[in-house]
């Protein structure tokens, strides 16, 4: 989600006609800005500290960029950890993330505006022409419409709309002739047979060559979309049809937008999550702000703004007048039924959802924003990143984190409506964690879990075409600019489209007849556009005053916020009975679940049944928290399940020149060291071992003495083969996965289990690595002989390990100084430095998975149903599940697993195509000097 700025118009005018909407209130930003500067205790950030932040904004992107186009181009992105790029049916295929790709250079047309508003107009000219050049669009490979609207037809558009006005500067891009609107208008065609159905709903994937009902198109028998994929295209298909004249894009677009308003839950006035694209009925009926919705209430506002249509302002009006009602729960927005508003459909929320504070700023609906911003701030800072999806209570759901842009758009806007310098140390608070656990050699990688700072070989386009634009402008000073960007409208991509266009070729009535509004309220509609009245109070302190209450709130014990139905009951009846504080063994308890309508089923093997007749319960409205309380009950359930699975661990190169920098996902052993009780984790060079199976006993144990054995999966027991390497003296054990190509990228991570018999005996700690991330170490060994890695639960902080390492430099000087000196005593050796810190553990828990060679428990997400049962390849079992145990327990839940299909062929082997250690390592050491210098100056 992104946009430029509020629009300013008078408070209470409804249907302004767009000529620069912005400049009114950007007048406001400006006088704004000054008074909360000068505020006492406002801290206002110098301007030389902006200008630093702003020039270590341009650094990074030169590095992701750089890399990107040495390592990467012509494919569509980076893969970081490797150096090379991602091109689709030649990697693991990752399921739908994957329908962004589309072999057109896609990371290169996503950041090409970027790279004016960074002030590379150079690069940005030789990148248009780069792109005019060698990419095309007539691919036989099928793409997300959804993707390739926003990334690839809105970076097409982006950069003609910058490359125009450079043009007519006079000093840049004279060639121009309109080059990338053609190929925009040659792409608009393509996606348009994508809307050949009945309902005017997109189908969710085109074949660039074939379209859709095409025999070769291998694609066309979907049955349905998401909200956002059909709702989010107006402004590119509008864009396309104003600049080329041609209508019929824009008219196809307004279609479906149509069609979702139509459908939308005419009681609640909410939509929901994926509808059917040829009989409009709901298929997922849950309702919030973000993943599957969110981009449509964005594009409902800004079609409004670029386009000047009253009738998109009243839609979202009606729409966000919901939201406020039903998901609003400040400082929460949590998903909702579409016909049973009151009640939760979750409890827990997505890190998309972090864009809403951006759109509730142009709104002008200040406050809500303030407050949700500070709490998904407050995330971060325990997290360091804001997690796929984190519980009411804050705890890690999803860990995985592909450096999303949204939280960052949401602070650029929020210091553009307030001009509070807080909004400018969040800023700098992201730049630092991005440099400190996401920065590698070729590029940025994204997190595969926050909780351990493990790395996912992935950048995808948006963190170029999105992140950057927005810490930029957030540093950046007007002087700072080669042009105006309040002349522009944001996409959700974050690239530029003018607002000129709403004068140009208005081919199309602005106001849609057809729809009837009678039933809105005309209050909806006051203050539609923000003023000075609204977004800054005389007091200077407002935002401060609005954040000062949240500052705490991820620390506190298991916080939650109070349902609209608890807050109706007031100080009379009793708030309804909540999953967590439920005790069987409590009358009081038992007497509410029977008002309820739900039964309590005592089974013979001591577990309870839960089960709800709603027509048992004493009225509706109980019946309705018996729903409620029986869906909060299966999701602690499965949630309680999954904590007691062991979390992923971390495999961390810290050697030169890795220096802690790549962080592998590991999966944990249910034996040895439990990482988690040894916070300092076990540290030390890796060594091959003989057999490398582990099978037997070690023949070179002088080779593995002292050190982490690699060794590989399969013919013995995983507890076997620690106890052939503990007894050849190694400190610890990685064991790879022999399956050629597997990943924690596509496969769920897997814990290693015992033999069946008692593991006390197994003290170092174990981990497991699939193929592709053991291939790194062992690449690194073939280029690099000495490569040191760390075992822990959680990666360590890179600065820690250059301290280490200068301690391990000054304590071996010292030795060879006092190995000179005559009649000196030999030094003690610090072998055990490279050993497991602290003391020993317990031991591992005992496993019941015996019978099959290298048995493994799977660490996946538990069904939510009354019967669950959990596979693996090699052991499979079922498991009854009760009624949990009230806790508020500490920790994070276990993320999401997906699991994903391969589309590579078995002679697509990935270490083949790995770029030579050699080669890359010539690449960072100037890398590596800059970012010493980094650590240095952060020190």
């Amino acid at each position: 989600m992104a946009l430029s700025a509020a629009p300013g118009c008078r408070a209470g005018e409804r249907g302004p006609r767009w000529r620069r909407p912005w400049k009114l209130l950007a007048l406001g930003l400006l006088s704004a800005s000054s008074v909360l500067a000068a505020a006492p205790g406002a801290g206002a950030m110098s301007r030389e500290e902006k200008r630093r932040l702003g020039n270590q904004v341009l650094e990074m992107f030169d590095h992701a960029y750089s890399n990107y186009m040495e390592h990467a181009y012509p494919a569509d992105e980076l893969m970081p950890l490797t150096c090379r790029g991602r091109v689709r049916g030649q990697e693991p295929s990752r399921g739908d993330v994957d329908d962004a790709l589309g072999k057109f250079s896609l990371t290169l047309i996503d950041t090409l505006d970027t790279l004016v508003v960074l002030n590379k107009t150079k690069e940005f000219e030789e990148a248009v022409k780069k792109v005019i050049k060698d990419v095309n669009l007539d691919n036989d490979i099928v793409v997300s419409v959804f993707e390739t609207n926003i990334r690839v037809l809105g970076g097409l558009l982006g950069g003609h709309s910058v490359a125009i006005m450079l043009k007519e500067k006079g000093e840049y891009m004279q060639w121009y002739n309109g080059e990338l609107l053609h190929m925009a208008k040659e792409l608009g065609y393509k996606l348009l047979p994508a809307f050949n159905t009945t309902s005017g709903l997109p189908y969710p994937r085109v074949n660039l060559k074939f379209g859709v009902r095409h025999p070769e198109a291998r694609t066309g028998t979907e049955t349905d979309t998401c909200t956002a994929c059909a709702g989010t295209l107006i402004l590119e298909f509008a864009a396309l049809s104003r600049f080329t004249g041609t209508s019929i894009f824009e008219e196809y677009a307004r279609k479906a937008l149509d069609f979702i308003w139509e459908k939308r839950q005419r009681s609640s006035n909410l939509v929901g999550v994926t509808i059917n694209i040829h009989t409009g009925d709901w298929v997922r009926k849950d309702s919030g702000v973000g993943a599957g919705i969110d981009s449509y209430y964005e594009y409902l506002l800004k079609a409004y703004v670029l386009l000047g249509d009253d009738s998109f302002l009243e839609r979202f009006n009606t729409h966000y007048d919901a939201i406020m009602r039903y998901i609003s729960q400040p400082p929460l927005l949590l998903d909702v039924h579409i016909h049973k508003p009151m009640l939760n459909a979750r409890t827990w929320m997505d890190s998309l959802l972090a864009f809403f504070p951006g759109l509730q700023v142009l709104k002008g609906d200040i406050r809500p924003a303030i407050e949700t911003h500070e709490m998904l701030y407050q995330v971060i800072k325990k997290h360091n990143f804001l997690p796929e999806a984190f519980t009411t209570d804050f705890r890690v759901h999803w860990a995985q984190h592909p450096l999303r842009p949204e939280f960052a758009e949401s602070t650029y806007f929020l210091y553009k409506a307030t001009g509070d310098p807080y909004y400018l140390e969040v800023g700098k608070t992201l730049i630092e964690n991005l440099n400190k656990y996401a920065r590698v050699p070729c590029g940025f990688a994204a997190m595969k879990d926050v909780r351990t700072g493990s790395h996912e070989d992935r950048m995808d386009s948006f963190f170029l075409a999105e992140m950057f634009k927005y810490l930029y402008l957030l540093f950046a000073d007007k002087e700072d600019m080669i042009f105006d960007i309040e002349d522009y409208i944001f996409t959700t991509e974050a690239h530029l489209l003018p607002l000129w266009l709403s004068t140009t070729n208005q081919t199309i009535s602005k106001k849609n007849t057809s729809t009837e509004y009678t039933e809105l309220d005309d209050s909806n509609f006051d203050w539609t556009c923000p003023n000075t009245q609204i977004l800054f109070p005389n007091d200077p302190m407002f935002a401060q005053s609005i954040r000062e209450p949240l500052k705490n709130v991820v620390d506190k014990s298991c916080p939650r916020g109070i349902s609209r139905a608890e807050e109706s009951l007031g100080s009379g009846p009793k708030p309804p009975l909540r999953a967590r504080d439920f005790m069987a063994s409590n009358p009081e308890h038992l007497e509410i679940l029977k008002k309820m309508g739900v039964s309590l089923i005592h089974l013979k093997d001591g577990r309870v049944q839960l089960v709800q007749h709603a027509v048992q319960a004493a009225s509706s409205l109980d019946a309705e928290d018996g729903l409620r309380f029986m869906q909060e009950m299966i999701e602690l359930s499965s949630q309680q399940q999954k904590e007691q699975q062991l979390p992923p661990r971390a495999v961390q190169i810290v050697s030169h020149p890795f220096f802690g920098r790549v962080v592998l996902t590991a999966g944990p052993a249910q034996f040895g060291m439990d990482l988690s009780k040894h916070k300092a984790g076990t540290r030390g060079f890796v060594a091959t071992i003989k057999p490398y199976n582990g099978c037997s006993e070690i023949t070179n144990p002088e080779a593995v003495k002292e050190k982490i054995a690699l060794m590989q999966r399969g013919q013995c027991m995983f507890a076997e083969k620690a106890r052939n390497i503990q007894k050849a003296g190694a400190i610890g054990g990685i064991v790879i996965d022999d399956n050629e190509g597997s990943s924690s990228d596509t496969a769920p991570l897997f814990q290693m289990a015992g033999d069946g018999k008692n593991t006390d005996d197994i003290t170092i700690p174990m981990l497991f690595l699939f193929n592709k991330e053991g291939n790194i170490i062992l690449d690194a060994i073939r280029e690099y002989e000495a490569v040191e890695v760390l075992l822990s639960d959680k990666a360590k902080d890179r600065a820690t390990i250059f301290k280490d390492l200068e301690m391990e430099n000054m304590d071996q000087k010292s030795s060879e100084s006092d190995a000179h000196k005559p009649n000196s005593e030999e030094a003690p050796s610090d072998s055990q430095d490279a050993g497991a810190v602290g003391e020993e553990p317990e031991g591992g828990g005992e496993s019941s998975a015996v019978g099959d060679p290298d048995p493994l428990s799977a660490a996946s997400t538990a069904s939510a149903s009354v019967s669950v049962a959990q596979e693996d390849p090699h052991t499979s079992g079922s498991a009854e599940a009760s009624a949990p145990e009230p806790a508020c327990t500490p920790g994070d839940s276990q993320p999401q697993e997906q699991n994903t299909q391969t589309e590579a062929t078995s002679e697509a082997h990935w270490d083949s195509k790995v770029q030579p250690m050699e080669s890359i390592l010539a690449d960072w050491n100037e890398d590596i000097e800059a970012f010493e210098m980094m650590e240095k100056d952060e020190l």
